[in-house]
This record gives C-alpha cells, sequence and structure tokens, in this order.
C-alpha cells in the first residue's frame, strides 16, 4: 500500500491504518455470503393469509399500529379504496368546484380512516377496526369471510360519505365561525376528526337539518378545542360517547345531546373558577390561549390600538417575508426584568400577551407600560381608549398595577371574554 503512496509523496499508512482498510476490504468481500431473509408465500395462499403474515412479521421489531395494518388490509381486499384515501388527502387541502381551502389540518390515511371507523361502525378504537375489517364479529367473537366482506362493505359506504368535498369543506369551515382561522390555532386533530364523524353523524343518520346542525357543531368544536375534551384517553371517550348515542333516535336528541355535553363542561364555575385558575400558565401553546384569541374572533374584536379586527390578519395570504402581526408582552420582557422579574415562567404568563400588528409593536417595543400607555390614549381619545382595553381584557389603569396584581385581574377578564364569545354563539342560531 505505501509503495503508491511514496511514489506519489504521500505520508506513509500506519500499521493500525493498514488494517482498518484490510478488515474494510473483506467485510465487503464477505457480502457475498450475506444471506439475506426472505419469506416465500405459496401460489395458494388467499388473501387472508397475506394479511395475517403481514401482521405477523411486523409486530416485532419497530412497531406498527393499528391504521398500518388496516391500510394493508385495504391495499390486499380493495386497493381502490386505498387509493380514494390518498387521493382525498391530497384534494383535502386545496380547493376543488365550490369548496373552499383547508386551513386547519393536513389530512393524512390515519385521520380519514378513523373518521371511516367512528362514522361506519360507531366505533373509536382502531383495533377494534381492524378486527372488524379482517372479519371479526366482536358480538359473537367470531371470524369468518362474510363477516369480513359485510364489514368491509359497510366500511366501504361510509368512506363515500367521509371523502365527499363539499361535505368536508362545509365542516372545515365550521372552525373559522368558532374562531379558529387556521392550524396555528387547532392542536389536537381529534378535535377535527371527531367532530368530523359528529357533524357525519348529523346529518346523514339523525337528518338533522342543515343550520341546526352548524350551529350545534360550531359550539361544540369551541368547547371540545378550548377545554381539551379529547386531550386524554381520546378513543375511550368517543367510545363512551358512541355508547350514549345508542340510546338516541333522532335528530333533535341528537343535538340536544351534543349541546348538553357542551353546557356541563362550560358551565358556570368553569367561567368563573376553573378557567381562571387555568389561565395561571406560560405555555406558548396553552389552547386557553388559542380559546381566548378564537373568542377575540368570534366577537370581531380590532386588535389592541387599531381599528382592524384581529380576524383579518389570520386570514390567508396577509402574512409577507415579516408577520403582519405579533405576539407582544404587555408588560415588556426587558421592563420587568428592570423591576426585578426575571423568571421566564412569570414574564410568559398568558395574561401578559396580545397580540399587535407589526408596527405598532415597533412602535410600543421595549417601553414601560406608562410610557406608552400616554402616547396612545393621546392618539385614541380617553373613551376609545378605555374601550380597546375592555375588548382586549386588559384592566383600565393596569400600567399602575403590581405586575402580579395585573396578571390576577387579567385573567378574570380573558375569563369573561370566552364567556361572552361562548355566549354570542349561542345567541347566533
Amino acid at each position: 500500500m505505501n509503495e503508491g503512496r511514496t511514489k506519489n509523496e504521500q505520508p506513509e499508512l500506519t500499521e493500525e491504518e493498514q488494517d482498518r482498510i484490510e478488515d474494510n476490504i473483506n467485510a465487503l468481500l464477505g457480502l457475498r455470503n450475506y444471506t439475506i431473509p426472505t419469506l416465500r408465500i405459496l401460489s395458494k395462499a388467499d388473501e387472508e393469509d397475506v394479511a395475517e403474515i403481514f401482521r405477523r412479521v411486523n409486530s416485532g421489531g419497530q412497531n406498527l399500529n393499528e391504521n398500518n395494518f388496516i391500510e394493508t388490509l385495504l391495499a390486499v381486499y380493495d386497493n381502490e379504496m386505498h387509493d380514494k384515501i390518498k387521493k382525498f388527502c391530497s384534494d383535502s387541502r386545496v380547493p376543488a368546484k365550490n369548496t373552499s381551502y383547508n386551513q386547519i389540518i393536513d389530512v393524512d390515511p390515519s385521520h380519514i380512516i378513523r373518521v371511516a371507523i367512528a362514522y361506519g361502525f360507531h366505533r373509536a378504537r382502531m383495533r377494534y377496526g381492524y378486527k372488524l375489517l379482517r372479519g371479526d364479529d366482536l358480538d359473537a367473537g367470531t371470524t369468518s369471510v362474510e363477516t369480513r366482506e359485510k364489514n368491509m362493505q359497510i366500511f366501504r359506504e361510509a368512506l363515500d360519505r367521509v371523502i365527499n368535498l363539499n361535505d368536508w369543506h362545509a365542516f372545515i369551515n365550521l372552525f373559522s365561525e368558532a374562531g379558529y382561522l387556521g392550524k396555528d390555532l387547532v392542536r389536537s386533530n381529534y378535535v377535527v376528526v371527531f367532530s368530523y364523524v359528529f357533524y357525519l353523524m348529523g346529518k346523514y343518520e339523525y337528518n338533522v337539518s342543515p343550520l341546526v346542525l352548524r350551529h350545534a357543531i360550531i359550539r361544540w368544536i369551541f368547547m371540545s378545542t378550548i377545554t381539551s375534551f379529547y386531550s386524554s384517553s381520546p378513543e375511550t371517550t368517543v367510545e363512551r360517547q358512541m355508547a350514549d348515542l345508542r340510546n338516541i333516535h333522532n335528530g333533535e336528541e341528537f343535538v340536544r345531546y351534543l349541546d348538553d355535553m357542551v353546557k356541563l363542561r362550560m358551565n358556570e364555575t368553569y367561567f368563573s373558577v376553573e378557567l381562571v385558575k387555568d389561565l395561571v400558565s406560560s405555555s406558548a401553546s396553552s389552547p386557553l390561549w388559542f380559546g381566548y384569541i378564537a373568542s377575540i374572533n368570534v366577537l370581531g374584536t380590532p386588535m389592541l390600538f387599531s381599528n382592524t379586527p384581529q380576524s383579518k390578519y389570520w386570514l390567508i395570504g396577509t402574512d409577507g417575508e415579516k408577520k403582519s402581526i405579533d405576539k407582544h408582552h404587555i408588560f415588556p420582557k426587558h421592563y420587568l426584568e428592570t423591576i426585578g422579574i426575571a423568571s421566564d415562567r412569570d414574564r410568559n404568563q398568558l395574561a401578559n400577551f396580545t397580540y399587535l400588528d407589526y408596527n405598532t409593536n415597533i412602535d410600543i417595543s421595549d417601553d414601560e407600560p406608562a410610557l406608552y400607555v400616554e402616547r396612545y390614549k393621546s392618539k385614541l381619545g380617553e373613551d376609545n381608549y378605555a374601550k380597546h382595553l375592555a375588548d382586549n381584557a386588559i384592566p383600565l389603569g393596569f400600567e399602575h398595577l403590581d405586575y402580579f396584581e395585573f396578571l390576577d385581574e387579567r385573567r378574570k377578564l380573558m375569563a369573561g371574554i370566552i364567556k361572552k364569545a361562548y355566549m354570542k354563539l349561542w345567541q347566533s342560531e
């Protein structure tokens, strides 16, 4: 090896380097003797055997979930359904004729399969869906080809409902009416998936009138998003709801069931006690913060120190290279540091945030509240300034409050804004 290197005036290899090169060459030559594991399936194996082999082979190593197994079943037994699901995932993002843009969720096959299982079989657990599609009778505890074909047909018919683009976009638009104008405000895909199930059930199983169904689902979206309804054991939660719905026999009872669930979660104690307490948070992705912003959107409130409704800034296409709105500390972080409040947990409390348009944010910068308050009070006038604060849940005279007293007061006002939006969703029916 070193002869060539010496000839080319390169430094000689050490013995260790020569040994490493030799080992690597031998390893490469050894590939000729490497046996790749293969699995031969006899030509007489039927589709059910192939699907079961796939399930068993993939039960070790990297764990696959029931959705992966369901996709395999569909590919084996009805590849057309499999292709329809993939096509819908692509089509669901863009406007079709007489439909709108989906600004809420990037749909993938698992979402569509989950909706079809829940809508077609009234089951929320994907493991039940897998069993049903492989031919299990969950009540009798038996498995048969006949049951598989029957269940595949139920799934096929449910899927045709689920992937109707007009229904899908009509449903997605309800998020906007609930104040959720973009996917950045919706942190749970379960809210989208299971709310769509209820929308389809209300429309096709219970024949609820379009206007009544629309308002009921809007309220359901508002409640389930803000209260994190599906955050803990979502499949168990929906299984329980599906069991409840077995005793629901008409559209009026269906709407009453959803409305009663909403009222149960968002009662007076929730707004006056639980919500105020839960707003003690510095989580940037808190559903309560997004719920507050959604409430501002529902109420059509102008952005603080602006005449433009905040909702306008959430529309697609309003941002350029720089975002048109900024999340701003009402008590600026640098100012808080100067008065001895250095903890990010304290400075980044939800109650210390508001949205401002880009230019206003630049203008206020790190000014202490007493300075920028005088500027905007002079610019807007006393009455208009006071209205801006009230609409944006900021206590009048906040600049003179102790910071932690300000946080306590603002949490109560934020809870009041959410309650006001909630009441508006009931009054708009």
